[in-house]
C-alpha cells in the first residue's frame, strides 16, 4: 500500500537511501559512489568509520580513517584553534584589524573594557569565551577521542548560538563527520541491535543535522546535498526498543524541521523521496510522539498545494493516506489523544479541498467515529479542532453530517 505513494522506489528501499548525485556543502564531497558503498558492511566496530568490501567506493568514508586526512585534520585543529585565539586577543586588546591593540580607538576601547569589568554584572568577553567554547567542540570534532563528549556538549547547547548551524556547515570536515556517525550505526538496524549508547550518541549528531536544517542559510544547501536520505533507514527500522524509538523520534524531527517554514522547495524535494509511505507507516505503529511528527510532516505536506496535487494524482496515494488516517481514528477511540486527533482532523480536512477527495467516494473513508459523538469529551475545550471537523462534514456534503454540524456550530455558539 505504501510503495505507491513512493516516487523513486529502487528494490523496495530495504538497504539503504536512493542513489542520488550529490555535493557536500562546505569543503566536503561525497557522491553516489559513498551510497553504494552502504550495501556492503563488514566489519565493524561502533565508535570508528564502518569498514566496506567495496574499498574504492567507500574511499570517502575511509579516508577519514587514514593517517593523511589523521595529519590533515590535525593540523586543521590547530591552525583553527590558533586562529580563534588570535581572534579572541585581538577582540579583548580592542583591535578590529590589525595589529592588536593599535587599532584606531584601541586606547578608548581598553579604557571601557577596564571600567566594564570593575563593574558588577556580567564581565567583558564573556560572550566571546562562549563563542570560543563552540568553537572548541567543533575542533574536537575532529578527534575520534573526544568526538563523543563534543557532540554530546553541542547537542546540548544549539539552541543558545543562532550561527551554530553556519559553524558546522562551513568548519572542515565537520559535516562528513556527523554523517560518518550515521552511517556508522547502519549495521547495528538489521538485525536490530542498537545499543542504547549507540543510539543516543547517533542521535545527538542528528540533533546538530537538525540544527542546520533548520538555519534558512543552510537549509538550501544541507537538501541540494540530499543529507536527508541517510535518515531514511532509520525511519524504516520497526524494533519496539527504546533505542530505535528514540532514533525514528529524533530523525523525524530533522524533516521536521525542514518541512516547518513552509518551503515549497522542500516539499518538492521530500515528494521525490519516499517520506511519505515512511511517515504512513509510523502513524500506524509508532509511539504517540513518533505518530505526532510523522502526520505533522503528511500534514505540512498537504498544505502545500504541490503536496495536496501529488497525493491526490492517483486513487492508490489518496487511498493509503486515507486508510491511515481511518486506522489511526480507531485507535484514538481508545487512546484519545487530542493531540494526535486534531492533526488527523486537520489532514483530512486539507484533503476535502481537492474535488477529487469528495467526488471519489471520500465519505465511506471517513471514520465513523468522526461522524457520531465519539470524540465530543476530547474535544470539548477545543473549539478550533471542532470548527475543523464541522466543515470537513460540509464538505463531504453528507446530509446526516449536515444536521450534525448545525447541533455542534449550536453548541459552540
Amino acid at each position: 500500500m505504501y510503495s505507491s505513494l513512493s516516487a523513486q522506489n529502487p528494490q523496495g528501499y530495504p538497504g539503504g537511501p536512493p542513489h542520488h548525485n550529490h555535493v557536500l556543502g562546505g569543503g566536503n564531497g561525497l557522491t553516489s559512489a559513498a551510497h553504494q558503498a552502504l550495501a556492503q558492511p563488514t566489519n565493524h566496530n561502533y565508535g570508528g568509520a564502518p569498514q566496506y568490501a567495496n574499498g574504492g567506493s567507500a574511499a570517502l568514508y575511509a579516508n577519514l580513517l587514514n593517517p593523511s586526512y589523521a595529519a590533515a585534520a590535525a593540523s586543521a585543529a590547530d591552525m583553527q584553534q590558533q586562529h580563534f585565539k588570535q581572534q579572541q586577543q585581538q577582540m579583548q586588546m580592542g583591535g578590529g584589524g590589525g595589529a592588536p591593540g593599535f587599532g584606531p580607538g584601541s586606547i578608548q576601547q581598553q579604557q571601557q573594557q577596564l571600567q566594564q569589568q570593575q563593574q558588577p554584572g556580567p564581565q567583558a568577553g564573556g560572550n566571546v569565551m562562549d563563542e570560543s567554547s563552540v568553537h572548541d567542540l567543533v575542533v574536537e570534532l575532529l578527534d575520534p577521542k573526544t568526538r563523543e563528549r563534543a557532540l554530546l556538549e553541542l547537542s546540548k547547547t544549539r539552541e543558545q548560538y543562532d550561527d551554530l548551524a553556519l559553524i558546522l556547515w562551513h568548519s572542515f570536515g565537520v559535516m562528513s563527520i556527523l554523517i560518518q556517525e550515521i552511517i556508522a550505526v547502519y549495521p547495528l538496524l538489521a538485525p536490530p541491535t542498537l545499543s542504547s549508547n549507540a543510539s543516543n550518541r547517533v542521535c545527538n549528531a542528528l540533533a546538530l543535522l537538525q540544527c542546520v536544517a533548520s538555519h534558512p542559510e543552510t537549509r538550501g544547501l544541507f537538501l541540494s546535498a540530499h543529507i536527508p536520505l541517510f535518515l531514511y533507514p532509520f525511519l524504516n527500522t520497526t524494533s519496539k526498543t527504546r533505542p530505535f524509538e528514540y532514533l525514528r523520534l529524533t530523525s523525524l524531527g530533522v524533516i521536521g524541521a525542514l518541512v516547518k517554514n513552509d518551503s515549497t522547495d522542500v516539499i518538492t524535494f521530500l515528494l521525490s523521496t519516499e517520506i511519505i509511505p515512511l511517515c504512513l507507516r509510523i502513524m500506524e505503529t509508532g509511539s504517540e510522539l513518533s505518530k505526532i511528527v510523522a502526520i505533522f510532516i503528511v500534514q505540512k505536506i498537504l498544505l502545500d498545494d504541490i503536496g495536496l496535487s501529488y497525493i491526490c494524482q492517483t486513487y492508490e496515494r489518496f487511498y493509503a493516506v486515507g486508510t491511515v488516517l481511518g486506522n489511526m481514528v480507531t485507535q484514538l477511540v481508545e487512546s484519545q489523544s487530542v493531540r494526535l486527533l486534531k492533526h488527523v482532523v486537520r489532514c483530512y480536512l486539507r484533503l476535502s479541498d481537492n474535488p477529487r477527495f469528495c467526488s471519489r467516494g471520500a465519505s465511506p473513508v471517513l471514520a465513523d467515529p468522526l461522524r457520531d459523538s465519539t470524540f465530543s469529551t476530547v474535544l470539548k475545550d477545543d473549539a478550533t479542532t471542532k470548527r475543523c471537523l464541522a466543515q470537513l462534514l460540509i464538505n463531504l456534503s453528507d446530509p446526516v453530517a449536515d444536521n450534525r454540524t448545525v447541533r455542534m456550530n449550536m453548541q459552540l455558539g
